[in-house]
């Protein structure tokens, strides 16, 4: 049995990991390391784990030795303790933006600070298993994925690959858990609660990983990304509007999005016509390891054909499913040689 422990493991990350790991037939939690919850159960901080498990949490100066380690830590203290964690662990998953960026020129253009760890970012691979499944398999180091860029990737990557893309203005919804565990003025209920706050408006940090993986087939001065807070506790929903290259019918897009995610466990395409729920919704995906991708194009026999060359996507994910965690998990399971669905196979509820 593999044996995988957990750094930073009290914050709603770490409590997302334990929910897919606790039961799942591959591997066994260790330790769960805290610094602030040192000695307390794990239910008296994650209480959907009640009767789930007798661990507590454990002080970091007490981490031993294991299989897999994930760290859940604050951006930036990863890199600085990178030494430490890889002499305790074969693998790592950091779910921090620590190791996302490949080069350490791109990180200190986009985070504004030196890495403190620059050898150590090329050994790491992207953790988005849709896009780099096969660099997963066997890996030692695996990176966190931005919630938001996995959903800008996810929904335009098919695009982008088929050199379709000639602009994108993307809205982001996100959930009041984005922001963590840690209370702080702008996750403060009252006053997140009814509203609607646009912030980063151009240029948020998660296009980093667009200009990484994408940004050849379209650079991201054309990308525009704008975030809203709203109420609600899970989820990401993307809407972009994206203008092409060359007109496409519906049924090109079909097929480019077929083609690409015809075969993924996890991506589901969600493109109807009538309905409550023709086109993805975060509510849906909540607590699960599914990305939903959708269109909307116009329809040649109502809409001239030249102005087939905008389109709509929409995309959600839950940004502590998809968007962190159930990657991770998805990312250890191939770095092991298991089945990738093994631990992720929730289906959601509804209503």
């Amino acid at each position: 049995m593999t044996r995988v422990s957990i750094v930073g493991g009290s914050g709603y990350v770490g409590g997302e990991l334990l929910r897919w790991l606790l039961p799942h037939s591959g591997v066994e939690v260790a330790q769960v390391i805290s610094r602030s919850q040192a000695g307390r159960p794990l239910a008296q901080v994650h209480p959907a784990l009640r009767g789930q498990t007798a661990l507590r949490f454990v002080a970091p100066a007490d981490l031993t030795s294991c299989d897999v380690l994930f760290l859940c830590l604050p951006h930036g203290e990863a890199q600085r303790q990178i030494d430490r964690y890889a002499g305790l662990a074969e693998r790592i998953i950091d779910l921090s933006a620590d190791f996302r960026l490949s080069d350490a020129a791109a990180y200190e253009r986009w985070y504004g600070v030196e890495h403190a760890a620059p050898t150590w970012l090329p050994r790491f691979v992207y953790g988005l298993p849709e896009l780099t499944r096969e660099e997963l398999r066997g890996a030692h180091y695996a990176s966190g994925v931005g919630c938001n860029a996995s959903v800008l990737l996810l929904a335009l990557g098919p695009l982008a690959r088929a050199g379709g893309l000639r602009r994108v203005v993307a809205d982001v919804r996100v959930g009041s858990s984005e922001a963590g565990a840690a209370a702080r003025a702008t996750s403060h209920h009252p006053v997140r609660s009814g509203a609607l706050r646009v912030y980063s408006t151009e240029r948020h940090r998660h296009l980093a990983e667009w200009e990484q993986v994408y940004g050849e087939a379209l650079p991201v001065a054309e990308v525009t990304l704008s975030l809203t807070a709203v109420e609600m506790v899970r989820g990401v929903q993307l809407l972009a509007r994206v203008d092409l290259r060359e007109p496409l019918a519906g049924r090109d897009l079909w097929r480019i999005y077929r083609s690409a995610y015809g075969e993924e466990p996890f991506i589901r395409i969600v493109s109807g016509t009538r309905g409550p729920h023709r086109l993805p919704e975060p509510r849906v995906v909540a607590g699960t390891n599914f990305c939903d991708v959708g269109f909307v194009a116009p329809q040649p026999a109502s809409v001239p054909q030249q102005a087939c060359g905008r389109i709509t996507v929409v995309a959600a994910l839950d940004n502590l499913g998809k968007g962190a965690a159930g990657s991770a998990v998805q990312c250890m399971n191939l770095m092991l040689g298991l089945d990738e669905r093994e631990g992720l196979r929730f289906a959601g509820f509804y209503p």
